[in-house]
């Protein structure tokens, strides 16, 4: 009865705790009121400046607001765009532009003109939740600095410790880059002494995954805890030599007092970041054990780290590394302790990948939906080559003005890229997974516990059946006549995903952010990956306006596609083993029971050289037993009278997605009042430029009584047209709402 007393009131004083530490750091918020307006402030660059193909990122501490009555928070980061760059990536930009010095250094006070926004952006079923992201790093608002005559230097150098050690990172990070930025994978060595990760390319970054070494690609808590591994017993093995030291300080404390600074001054070097405070707080907490000499059981001293990290960060709970991490530790424990025979260390070795990359493999399905197969071979090749060889000697030569050892570290870096690279070539590199259901996954950590079990334990076997439904469980089909139908927040722009009981078709696919990222490989194709999704039958892109074409290179790269329609031609090549069709009016084609049709453009729309592309949209009406939808595209008033004339009665339609954005060129009377929908759909960025979508467009499909959505309040609209529910329509940000999320609804 006692014990379950003080369950109690731990888990009513840890709720109390979070809440505490939650409304504080709501409070200092931007108000929606300042949002995308000009605020004159003072403050100080917080961070490492990150030198990108645009211009420069930065975290900015406000000291000052000195714009009347403007309310800004303490915390934000600014970027600080130079020229025309934006669609450029690593690879293709100039670079000598990566090369030069940052305008803003790490320190310096500024008088700055900025425009900021709440941390706000897409939001969709398995998608990465930035909000989250932000709050956990007490990022408040984000924006740019508007004026480059109205940037003011007030002080060259502002003295305080944590602008210090950003000052000593930045030194660092321009060694580094004077000495070897010209060679291959100087991002990486950048990365992993500075933890500044922004100048590894998309390319080297998806080499990483594949072959699961991420991980080891920037400052993470894994080298954090080899390097002090390793000062503790270079510490050791010196402390020993010398019996007056010994006599003064036991060699265990002397080596676990000399590991844990180490572990800070690395810490200190990545700028000491969420991760790598999580990774403080587990060593310390080890470190104070191993200070006190008891013997406590590791898995207490695990439970007490745990303790300690989510006591100084609540938001660590939210962060896939903090359960990677934990577990890997917690499943390593669990596969080598008690054992009572002592193994060559080759075979420990073994044993503890064995432990991980099994242990893992559930929070990697459940958080990334994949995972990689040859994870084993490439981490025991990249691990002890970067964490006791590439780390030491690029920390080494990136402090000492020994150029020798910089170009090292590199060399050894390049060499063992070969091999990862080679790794990465292998065609089931990877295994990609349908999101699991919360049972599977439960069943499947069992599963991992039972196989790690000792060697002579009775049917150790069956953890492999215990993990199958994860790995096999796929996600409840369609019934002929039924469709789902996902309009997916992609910011300004739009994509679709349509699917039938046995067959997908995606409607366009978002823009392009910059050659590095767009829509597809960010939202789209981990959308198609958590649902099961490894073929399109059909990609359907409506016109060639960058925000509706910019994600479809990616989407054909990673996903194969049957055919693909649109109105443009596709640059030659660009989809060598895609049957490619133009699109026009009286095609159509049934799925399932589920019939597709083209409304519009009309064959003669391409011999007119006067049309806009906007246009020449590809329209199309779907339309199962239980309801239909109509794809617009960024048709106008002049595509809409078409459509009017000769497709009047085809428009009626249950959902539609609005034309144009409801941008004020469309959504005519006529074609509102034909179309009939209850349900209007807009997909608009958050405070985007062009104002989209327009009230007075709103307005009319309001007195018509239509439901109306918008991707940045909603986020993805989810629509379902079955048997069980007919037609349903559902907000995801309503659907899986969280406290740091913004209220529109």
């Amino acid at each position: 009865m006692q014990k379950t007393q003080y369950d109690i009131v731990a888990a009513v004083f840890g709720f109390t705790y979070a809440a505490i530490f939650a409304t504080v750091r709501l409070s200092d918020e931007l108000p929606k009121a300042w949002e995308q307006k000009n605020i004159e402030v003072v403050g100080v660059v917080a961070s490492l400046p990150e030198v990108t193909a645009y211009g420069e990122r930065f975290y900015f501490n406000i000291e000052q607001i000195v714009t009347l009555e403007a309310s800004v928070p303490k915390h934000i980061v600014l970027s600080f765009y130079q020229g025309n760059t934006w669609h450029q990536s690593i690879d293709q930009v100039d670079p000598s532009r990566l090369l030069r010095p940052a305008i803003f250094k790490a320190g310096q006070r500024w008088q700055l003109t900025v425009r900021l926004k709440r941390p706000h952006t897409t939001y969709n079923p398995h998608g990465y939740d930035f909000e989250a992201w932000a709050l956990a790093n007490n990022i408040r608002a984000m924006g740019s600095i508007r004026s480059k005559s109205g940037m003011r230097k007030i002080s060259d150098f502002v003295w305080r410790p944590s602008y210090i050690i950003a000052y000593c990172r930045e030194k660092i990070g321009n060694r580094i880059t004077q000495v070897i930025g010209d060679k291959p994978y100087a991002g990486v060595i950048r990365a992993l002494v500075v933890g500044d990760d922004s100048q590894i390319s998309k390319r080297d970054w998806n080499v990483y995954l594949r072959t699961g070494t991420n991980h080891l690609m920037s400052i993470s808590g894994l080298h954090i805890t080899m390097l002090a591994g390793l000062a503790f017993s270079l510490i050791a093995f010196c402390w020993r030599r010398f019996p007056n030291l010994v006599l003064w300080m036991p060699t265990r404390k002397a080596a676990t007092i000399g590991g844990a600074f180490i572990a800070l001054i690395y810490a200190c070097l990545a700028g000491l970041s969420v991760p790598t405070q999580r990774t403080l707080y587990m060593l310390a907490t080890f470190a104070v054990a191993l200070l006190l000499s008891q013997r406590i059981p590791i898995a207490r001293v695990l439970a007490m780290a745990l303790m300690v990290v989510v006591l100084l960060d609540p938001w660590a709970v939210i962060a896939p590394g903090f359960w990677l991490s934990f577990s890997a530790v917690a499943f390593i424990t669990f596969a080598t302790i008690h054992r009572l025979k002592v193994r060559h260390w080759l075979v420990e070795a073994a044993n503890t990948q064995w432990a991980v990359t099994l242990g893992l493999l559930p929070f990697l399905i459940v958080m990334f939906g994949q995972a990689s197969i040859i994870s084993p071979i490439a981490n025991a090749l990249a691990i002890p080559i970067i964490s006791l060889l590439v780390v030491p000697l690029a920390i080494l030569g990136a402090l000492l003005p020994i150029d020798f050892i910089l170009h090292a570290s590199q060399k050894i870096l390049e060499i063992c890229m070969y091999g990862l690279n080679w790794l990465a070539s292998a065609p089931f590199s990877t295994w990609q997974q349908a999101a699991a259901p919360v049972w599977t996954i439960a069943l499947a950590i069992l599963g991992v516990l039972w196989l790690l079990l000792p060697r002579g334990f009775p049917q150790r076997w069956l953890g492999l059946l215990l993990m199958l439904p994860m790995l096999f469980v796929m996600p409840v089909n369609l019934a002929e006549g039924e469709m789902n139908v996902t309009v997916l927040d992609v910011g300004q722009g739009l994509s679709v995903v349509v699917k039938t009981a046995t067959h997908v078709m995606v409607y366009d696919t978002g823009q392009k952010y910059h050659q590095e990222s767009d829509v597809g490989s960010q939202i789209i194709v981990p959308y198609l990956r958590n649902h099961g999704i490894k073929q399109l039958d059909a990609l359907v892109i409506s016109h060639d306006d960058s925000d509706h074409s910019g994600g479809a290179a990616s989407v054909l790269a990673e996903v194969p596609t049957t055919w693909i329609a649109s109105s443009y031609a596709l640059p030659e090549g660009s989809t060598p083993t895609t049957k490619q069709l133009k699109c026009y009016a009286g095609q159509q084609w049934v799925w399932d029971a589920v019939r597709f049709e083209v409304l519009y453009p009309h064959k003669e729309s391409y011999q007119a050289t006067d049309m806009k592309d906007n246009n020449r949209s590809c329209v199309i009406k779907v339309t199962s037993r239980y309801g239909s939808i109509l794809l617009t595209g960024d048709i106008e008033k002049e595509a809409e009278q078409s459509l009017l004339q000769e497709q009047k009665v085809k428009l009626k339609s249950d959902i539609m997605i609005a034309p144009h954005h409801g941008s004020k060129t469309s959504s005519t009377e006529g074609f509102i009042s034909a179309a009939g929908a209850k349900h209007v759909i807009f997909t608009v960025g958050y405070l985007n430029r062009f104002k989209h979508p327009k009230p007075l467009v709103m307005s009319r499909y309001l007195v018509r009584g239509a439901s109306l959505y918008r991707s940045d309040y909603h986020g993805a609209v989810i629509i379902n047209f079955t048997k069980q529910t007919a037609l349903r329509v559902n907000a995801w940000r309503s659907l899986d709402a969280k406290y740091w999320h913004d209220d529109f609804l």
